[in-house]
C-alpha cells in the first residue's frame, strides 16, 4: 500500500508527526527547509518527514531579510527561520490530500 502524501502547517500537525519531526531533526530543521513552488510566482517554505502511514510537507514559518544593499544579493544565508514559542498541535483539520 502506498504512502498517502499530504501537506499540512506546523502550527496543526496530526498525533505522531511533531515526533516524527523532533526524531528526524534532532538538532532543529533549521539547515533543512526547502523552497517549494505553488505557481503564479507564489512559493512556501516546508521541511519534510515520513510516518508509517503518511509522507508528509511541513509548511514552516520564515522570516526574510528584506532591506537588500545595492551591492548585495538575497541569499539562503538571509532566511531565517521562524520556529515560533507555540506548542505543536494534534489537530489534523489543516491536512489537504496532494498528488506529489
Amino acid at each position: 500500500m502506498e504512502k498517502k502524501r499530504l501537506i499540512v502547517n506546523i502550527d496543526s500537525l496530526p498525533e505522531g508527526v511533531p515526533e516524527a519531526i523532533r526524531k528526524k531533526y534532532p538538532h532543529g530543521y533549521n539547515d533543512y527547509v526547502i523552497k517549494v513552488p505553488k505557481g503564479n510566482n507564489d512559493f512556501f517554505y516546508a521541511i519534510t518527514v515520513d510516518t508509517e502511514n503518511a509522507s508528509y510537507l511541513v509548511k514552516v514559518n520564515v522570516k526574510v531579510d528584506s532591506i537588500i544593499d545595492n551591492d548585495e544579493k538575497e541569499t539562503d544565508d538571509d532566511i531565517e527561520i521562524d520556529s515560533g514559542d507555540e506548542p505543536l498541535t494534534d489537530d489534523p483539520d489543516d491536512l489537504e490530500d496532494i498528488d506529489l
